[in-house]
């Protein structure tokens, strides 16, 4: 027995009518999860900040790179590896710009955990933990700092040909000849 129902001016069967209402609800579904992406990364955070100490130096992130306590690197929760964040110290207003090479922080009220250097740059070793706003930072914008205009000095790259590895050096004159002798270490060289 087929129930024919009548839909805008069409008549459709109640299989039809199943298969449409379920690709409405995927189509919604679809749509709630890509506004929920683009909500995830919003243009500023501010919260609180911490550092790794040196202890974690040489340790891996999730990335796979390794820890390095002189490089300006941090962990985020969502944002990609390798994108750049500015961050700005909301207490002292000294700013960082950083890359996401880890996850973190999972401490509850932390929006990013800094590498040393970063912490260091921002002036919050003392605190430990300081205030601060992130934000993406475009690199497209210009960089953050301007090259000093100087001329480098001109280098030659020659091979000094004179020296030999078993010659003795006079310090007031040129290199000793010295009579070609055969090896005298007894594990290396016997006949």
């Amino acid at each position: 027995m087929t129930i024919i129902i009548t839909f805008v001016g069409e008549q459709i069967t109640k299989n039809r009518l199943r298969h449409r209402i379920l690709i409405i609800i995927i189509a919604l579904l679809c749509s709630i999860t890509t506004t929920a992406q683009t909500a995830k990364h919003p243009t500023t955070q501010q919260g609180k900040a911490s550092y790794y100490s040196k202890k974690f130096h040489g340790r891996r992130t999730a990335s796979g790179e390794r820890i390095h306590t002189d490089s300006l690197t941090c962990a985020h929760r969502s944002y990609p590896f390798g994108t750049l964040l500015k961050v700005k110290h909301l207490g002292n207003g000294r700013e960082v710009i950083v890359k996401v090479n880890d996850r973190g922080p999972y401490s509850r009220g932390r929006v990013i955990d800094l590498s040393y250097r970063a912490a260091k740059e921002l002036g919050m070793l003392a605190q430990g933990v300081g205030t601060v706003e992130v934000s993406v930072y475009h690199p497209d914008k210009g960089i953050p700092f301007t090259l000093d205009d100087y001329e480098l000095p001109e280098m030659e790259f020659s091979v000094f040909e004179g020296y030999k590895p078993d010659a003795t050096l006079n310090i007031n004159s040129e290199p000793l000849e010295t009579k070609d002798k055969e090896p005298t270490h007894p594990r290396k060289y016997k006949k």
